[in-house]
């Protein structure tokens, strides 16, 4: 399958699925694990390649491993953020990925920090318009979900906005796709993202 430029990445996933199942397609077709990025219409969809996972937190854009794409540092504590600083195939930083721990009863957030461009938040979707009652039914989805279960199962992944003032950069789907809105946004960052994963 051809592979993708990296640069020109809207939406992605990172899986292993070349051809997903489809109207017309009864077989799923699988590959090496990449960035993938969907093509085609909906009977003819495949997610073409246009980087590769290496061993630690690196990325290749080609699947022998042999020209570096980013590399994510180890996290570092500061200031009670987790800190990964995303670096380019010199060894060079290209931006900062930050985890912020959560305030009660909310989870995580993010932050991105590209050099020359504003800060880009990762928030919950149901954080701002309808939030109040986005937020509300939530907890009572949660609540009722204790029930006969017990309550022990995961939480279903979420899906996080990201924006710089009041524009939308990027949306995280649930830790699976990832739509990347803004033109500016160093496309390493974002795989970098979905690499750590939000946890």
């Amino acid at each position: 399958m051809e592979q993708v430029r990296w640069e020109a990445v809207h939406k992605f996933v990172i899986g292993s699925v070349e051809r997903p199942l489809t109207a017309k397609r009864k077989r799923v077709v699988m590959g090496l694990t990449a960035v993938r990025v969907p093509k085609g219409g909906k009977d003819r969809r495949v997610l073409a390649p246009c980087a590769y996972p290496g061993s630690g937190l690196t990325l290749y854009e080609d699947p022998g491993a042999r020209r570096l794409l980013c590399s994510v540092d180890a996290p570092e504590e500061v200031d009670g953020e987790r800190r990964h600083v995303v670096r380019d195939a010199g060894g060079e930083p290209i931006g900062t990925i930050r985890r912020i721990a959560p305030r009660r009863p909310f989870k995580h957030t993010w932050r991105i920090d590209q050099p020359g461009h504003p800060e880009i938040v990762g928030r919950n979707e149901w954080a701002g318009g309808q939030g109040v009652l986005k937020a509300a039914m939530a907890l009572a989805d949660s609540a009722m979900g204790m029930g006969i279960e017990g309550g022990d199962q995961r939480s279903k992944p979420r899906t996080l906005e990201w924006r710089a003032g009041d524009r939308t950069v990027m949306v995280s789907g649930g830790g699976e796709e990832v739509t990347i809105r803004a033109s500016w946004l160093d496309r390493r960052l974002a795989f970098a993202f979905a690499l750590l994963g939000d946890r």
